[in-house]
């Protein structure tokens, strides 16, 4: 009797693009495994906005026909789009449908680069309308943590890692304007890279974020996020390095004045810390500078950033969500008033710098959340002010270093009392992209995470 056919689904992406590449194999089986996975289990957790079936079988078997794939880093691996990138074909959604864009023309950069590395778009992925709040749902429903089904998958890129999380797909693309890829990543246990300034293709039109968004991946595994940043990056896969001799700095400090990280939040930071020490690395407490003018000058650019999406979507604010349009009005105020400058975040971004050079730190860590992630439904129909608060009280760490523009990474450290995700945030210089996955690598080996949800594969895998 022949051997029986491994089903794929689970796997991570570096697993699948060998397999796919020896011919143990082929990107049709592999797509085909996690369309059953996607139909089966995709309602339970609202995660894609459409399913590209048919589209996704084709292409995977013109994968299949090329006469070399050792070229392929992401030979045959599904992947997800989030549905604010330019996919040839398909319109652009960005959270609504009130704010959906016309069927586009070619595919965004990234889109190609993916592609043009063997990966197989099976899906987009939902966020929250114009990606303002890092609560993904909208008047269609909820999308929701894996991990907890009652608990939100943060956002804006809430979509893609509810489907990394549940499994639906191994690496899922993602963008980060003010935490979109970190948060997410915090919220379901993943691993997700926000590059710096000028490394990857940037978002263009109504995701630019002010030049402050970048592209990244979600994934399960380190090895898959170094994969996934080299092909976005334009560069070839390189071997992670083990670092040793690092300076690391050491902060539980909030960005935002009156809100604190629990206690849970803290204590991941201090494992963290241990973690490095044991891999021979020196870690001081050390607190970067978050002025309290980047603070306000921050808040008004989160605003801003809504009224110009809506601008250049040429929507009227009528149409939007209510808490988006009390959001796009106060950024209209905002920009009136001169709040949104180019140059405070340019005098963040250099003071930012020099907290690295001055101090001889390589890397800096933070908590990645500082609560719990908030109930995943209602927050549509919510205020404005509920909205906004909720994101400012449980995921403050991530958007100085948008506006910074510095490389930041979000890496899973263990689990909550309430059974969701710890994680922590590593942040460094301009470059330092592989250093942060590298650093992370430590953590990967030194205490490995359950790479999904427990209630999808209750196995550890």
């Amino acid at each position: 009797m022949p051997e029986p056919v491994p089903n794929w689904v689970g796997a991570t992406a570096k697993q699948i693009a060998r397999g796919v590449r020896r011919g143990d194999t082929s990107a049709t089986q592999v797509v085909a495994d996690h369309l059953e996975h996607i139909a089966a289990r995709e309602p339970l957790f609202g995660a894609f906005r459409i399913v590209r079936g048919g589209e996704a079988a084709t292409e995977a078997e013109k994968v299949d026909e090329q006469h070399d794939l050792t070229r392929l880093p992401l030979a045959g691996v599904p992947v997800a789009v989030k549905e604010n990138t330019a996919i040839a074909g398909l319109p652009t959604w960005h959270g609504s449908a009130a704010a959906r864009g016309p069927i586009e023309e070619e595919d965004h950069e990234v889109v190609r680069r993916l592609r043009g590395a063997g990966a197989i778009v099976v899906a987009t992925s939902r966020m929250p309308e114009l990606g303002v709040f890092a609560l993904t749902d909208d008047s269609d429903g909820p999308t929701r943590n894996p991990w907890d089904l009652t608990r939100t998958p943060g956002g804006s890129s809430g979509g893609a890692a509810a489907a990394v999380a549940a499994g639906l797909v191994p690496m899922a693309h993602g963008n980060d304007g003010f935490g979109s890829l970190r948060i997410p990543a915090a919220c379901c246990g993943l691993v997700a890279l926000k590059p710096g300034r000028g490394v990857v293709p940037p978002p263009a039109g109504a995701t630019a974020f002010f030049g402050m968004g970048e592209h990244g991946v979600l994934t399960t595994t380190v090895a898959d996020a170094a994969i996934g940043f080299s092909v976005l990056a334009g560069r070839d896969s390189a071997k992670l390095v083990e670092p040793s001799g690092l300076r690391i700095a050491i902060s539980t400090r909030s960005p935002v004045p009156g809100v604190r990280a629990d206690a849970p939040n803290r204590d991941a930071v201090a494992v963290a810390s241990r973690l490095l020490v044991a891999a021979g690395h020196t870690a001081v407490a050390c607190d970067p500078a978050y002025p309290a003018s980047i603070g306000t000058r921050g808040f008004a650019t989160w605003l801003a950033d809504a009224t110009q999406k809506a601008d250049e979507a040429g929507l009227p604010l009528s149409a939007l969500q209510r808490r988006n349009r009390t959001h796009a009005r106060l950024g209209k105020i905002a920009m009136r008033r001169g709040y949104v400058r180019e140059d405070d975040r340019e005098g963040f971004r250099r003071r930012s710098i020099a907290f690295f050079a001055d101090n001889g730190f390589d890397v800096l860590v933070t908590p990645a959340l500082a609560a719990t992630p908030p109930a995943a439904e209602g927050w549509v129909e919510r205020s404005w002010s509920a909205n906004a608060l909720a994101c400012m009280r449980f995921a403050p760490f991530a958007a100085p270093w948008n506006l910074a523009a510095l490389p930041a990474l979000v890496v899973p450290v263990g689990v909550r009392p309430d059974g969701l995700p710890l994680a922590v945030q590593l942040v460094g210089p301009p470059g330092s992209e592989t250093t942060l996955l590298a650093v992370a690598g430590q953590f990967e080996m030194a205490a490995p995470w359950q790479r999904h949800a427990p209630s999808v594969f209750p196995a550890v895998r």
